[in-house]
Formats: C-alpha cells, sequence, structure tokens
C-alpha cells in the first residue's frame, strides 16, 4: 500500500477548510483501477473504487448498526428506521427526493442487515454529485416525524406479512431463532408485528440520533470516479459534522462464540403443498482463517448443479426441485445450512439423506477432485459477481466495516487457492459432527418433529 498526502477539503456548510488526512492506495490495477482510503476528521471513512471502463457510478452511505444492535423491545427498528428515513429531510419531501432521482435515470434504494444498514443509489457519472447530496441528506438530516412513523408503520407491519406467506423466506427467520434463540442474531431483521406496533416516534428517532453518527460512517463508491472528487463532495455534504479527533468505530468482534443450536427444531405450522426445511449448525464467525476452507467445502456440498447434495437428492432420487446449502458468517458465530423443499411424504428421506452426507463428510471430507471443482466455482463467482459498479461498492463497505480491511481480489484468489483437501476435511469434520438444528415450516404438529 502506498500513501499520498491530499491536502484540506471545504465544502458549502463547513465553518473551516476540512483537513483531511493521507489517502492509502490499497490497490492498483494493469488498466488503471484504484482502490484509495481517506479517512477524514471526525472519524468518516472514505473509500472508492476506480473503474476505468464504466460509465456510471454507484454510491453508498452504511452505517454500522444492524438488528443486532436491537433490543428485543426494540427488535425491528434498524430496519424501520431504513423506511423512515426516505420519508422527508429537512430540506426534501419524500416526493422531491424521488423525483429529483427519477429525473437522472438513477436508482436509490436501501437495505437492512444484521450488523449494518447501506444506503445507495446507482447514476451516470456526471449525476454522481446528486446522489451525495440526497444520500447524505437523508442519512443526517432525517425528519423522522410522528406522521411518517405511523404511515411507514403500515408499510413494515405488510412487509413482515409479505414475508410470512412465502414459506421459504419463513423458514430462514425460522433456523435463525432456532439457532440463536432469543438473542439479536435470532431475531428477524424485520422485527415482530409486537415489536413493530410498540415502537414510538421517540424510540425511532433515538435510535437514530445515537446510532447514525459520523465514527459509525463509511461511504464508499465504484465506478468512473475520482477519489479526491468524492471525497470535495464528502465533505461538502457533511460539513461541520467532520470536527474533532474522534476515531472510527472499533471493529465489530461479536459475542461468546456459539457452539450448540438453542434448540433442536422450530416449527411454523401451516397448509401448504411443499414442506420447507432448513437443517444446519453453527459455524466459525467471519474474521476466522477456516471460512476459506468451510467456502469450499460448502460448495462441495451444496453449492451448485454438481454438489452431493443436489445430485443426491434431485438428480438421482428426484425428491425435491430445490435443494443447496448454505454458509452465512457474522461477528464471532455463523451457521451452516441445507435447504430443501419437498412433498410431507418425501420429508424423511430427504432428512436422511442430507444427515448421511454430513456424517460421510465429516469422516471422509471431499475428494481431490471436488476440491479442486469448488475452488474453481467459488473463484468464477467472486470474479463474475464483480463485474458491476454496485458490487464493488458493495464489497468496500463491507471490507471496512466487517473486516476492517481490503484485500484485492488476487489476493482472496490466491486464499482460495490455498484451500487444499486436508484444511477442508478438518474443517468439515468441526462442522458437521456437532449438534443439528431443524427448522420446517409446512403441515405438522409439534410434536411430529420428535420423528423427524
Amino acid at each position: 500500500m502506498t500513501t499520498e498526502a491530499i491536502g484540506t477539503g471545504a465544502g458549502a456548510g463547513a465553518s473551516a477548510p476540512v483537513p483531511v488526512g493521507e489517502t492509502v492506495l490499497l490497490d492498483l490495477d494493469e488498466v488503471g483501477g484504484r482502490v484509495e482510503r481517506t479517512e477524514l476528521p471526525g472519524g468518516l471513512r472514505v473509500l472508492t473504487e476506480t473503474m476505468p471502463g464504466v460509465l456510471s457510478a454507484t454510491l453508498g452511505i452504511w452505517v454500522g448498526v444492524g438488528s443486532r444492535d436491537e433490543t428485543s423491545e426494540l427488535s425491528g427498528s434498524s430496519h424501520f428506521l431504513e423506511h423512515l428515513l426516505f420519508k422527508g429531510t429537512a430540506t426534501r419531501s419524500a416526493l422531491e427526493i424521488a423525483t429529483a432521482m427519477d429525473a437522472v435515470g438513477g436508482e436509490m434504494n436501501a437495505f437492512t442487515a444484521k450488523e449494518h444498514t447501506c444506503y445507495y443509489a446507482n447514476v451516470l457519472t456526471s449525476d454522481l454529485p446528486l446522489a451525495v447530496t440526497l444520500l447524505s441528506d437523508l442519512v443526517t438530516e432525517a425528519c423522522n416525524t410522528a406522521a411518517d412513523l405511523e404511515s411507514e408503520r403500515t408499510v413494515v407491519l405488510e412487509e413482515i406479512a409479505m414475508r410470512d406467506d412465502e414459506p421459504s423466506d419463513a423458514v430462514h427467520d425460522l433456523f435463525a431463532e432456532t439457532l440463536f434463540g432469543d438473542t439479536p442474531l435470532g431475531r428477524s431483521v424485520l422485527g415482530t408485528v409486537e415489536s413493530i406496533e410498540g415502537l414510538t416516534r421517540d424510540a425511532v428517532d433515538g435510535w437514530y440520533r445515537s446510532r447514525y453518527t459520523v465514527p459509525s460512517i463509511v461511504v464508499t463508491a465504484a465506478g468512473r470516479v475520482d477519489h479526491r472528487q468524492v471525497l470535495d463532495l464528502v465533505i461538502a455534504a457533511f460539513g461541520d459534522r467532520l470536527s474533532g479527533d474522534a476515531r472510527p468505530a472499533p471493529l465489530r468482534t461479536g459475542d461468546a462464540v456459539i457452539d450448540k443450536p438453542a434448540r433442536p427444531a422450530g416449527l411454523i405450522a401451516r397448509r401448504t403443498e411443499q414442506t420447507h426445511l432448513l437443517l444446519g449448525t453453527p459455524a466459525m464467525g467471519r474474521l476466522d482463517d477456516r471460512r476459506y476452507a468451510a467456502a469450499v467445502l460448502d460448495a462441495a456440498v451444496g453449492g451448485g448443479m454438481s454438489s452431493r447434495l443436489f445430485q443426491e437428492i434431485r438428480e438421482k432420487r428426484g425428491l425435491v426441485y430445490s435443494v443447496g446449502s448454505a454458509l452465512s458468517h457474522y461477528a464471532g458465530a455463523g451457521s451452516f445450512s441445507v435447504y430443501a423443499g419437498c412433498s410431507k411424504k418425501r420429508v424423511p428421506e430427504v432428512l436422511r439423506l442430507v444427515r448421511a452426507e454430513f456424517d460421510r463428510v465429516a469422516t471422509e471430507g471431499i475428494t481431490p477432485e471436488e476440491v479442486a471443482r469448488s475452488r474453481g466455482q467459488l473463484k468464477g463467482g467472486l470474479v463474475l459477481g464483480l463485474e458491476d459498479t454496485g458490487s464493488r461498492m458493495s464489497r468496500l463497505g463491507k471490507s471496512e466495516l466487517s473486516y476492517g480491511e481490503y484485500l484485492p481480489v488476487r489476493e482472496v484468489l490466491a486464499r482460495i487457492d490455498a484451500v487444499d483437501e486436508g484444511r477442508v476435511r478438518d474443517v468439515a469434520a468441526q462442522l458437521f459432527r456437532q449438534e443439528t438444528c431443524l427448522a420446517v415450516v409446512g403441515p405438522y404438529r409439534e410434536s411430529d418433529l420428535d420423528r423427524l
């Protein structure tokens, strides 16, 4: 990495020029792509990736707060707030915000996760100043009025109802609850009907005032962008907030490691044509170096059409339409799970086959051919998934907030290539010899779960 002195910047709303620290060059490729990072006063971080071959840019403003930070009484407040911020600011109404973005053909949206919230806009490069102005206004100057809260409360309750009407979505929230229990990781990002109905304007606005602070914010941009220009725009937009000697919020490290499920099974009893299943175990956190071997294992067991579970359960036996595995990482914790959807009469056989594969892989590992194929699948998926500005912007934000470092793509590819059969066997033994838990959405009673 190299550093470049940037000097000072000044913008509208700033009472004095803002001293700008050194800009660190994190990566440089042979076609002129650059990844750069600057830390501004007050702890705000700005990362950009210059992509010379495109004509657009995606901007993201990330806040290091998500549903994992909530108490049970405030469950769903981070997601509720994400909705509410689009209702208007001190200087713009919701219609004015939407009209300004539509007028340039841009897209603006947001999402809330367990450990962060992101507001983003995809625009032509010439409209990047508008994107910075609108998004920063949303994040720093939201009104959060009582009237807006009441109208958006209904929208969020409808979103919960939509999740409940889709069994394949509901079973994932149920699995998290079954694995992690009544903890922030176990609770849905959406909250519950009861928690959303109980949220007050003071509670939501208080959450906003206390959590949306400059040390928790990261601004990322990718596309045909210039780091110096992005810095100037951000300085102008955040103004007097860029002051003081506060440092960025520390990297989230997580709570105690979760080594067994909170309970063996969970059920949402519902008359459905298909039974929706998730069977899984605890896994390592996202800073654990074994995550690369776990990713190779995931790809081999259930990550694609050539995977063991897909071939055995769908192709050979025709028991399901959809089956596959997933690996999730959080700070200090994670999960490995297998999803399947099938008719009720086929559930026992599907679960038997999944458990048998867990036992087989825990004992034998996977073959060298499977390791090589899975490494290739992961590398190809990584590179192909970074072909657009939005994915590059997202990678910058997650690198800073979730990992505390930026790894060039070539370094990630090298770490995947370093995974061998022995490393995968060790991880498989650790994951698949643990207690499992089962989440079920379908036409069952609680007493039925003991027989599955």
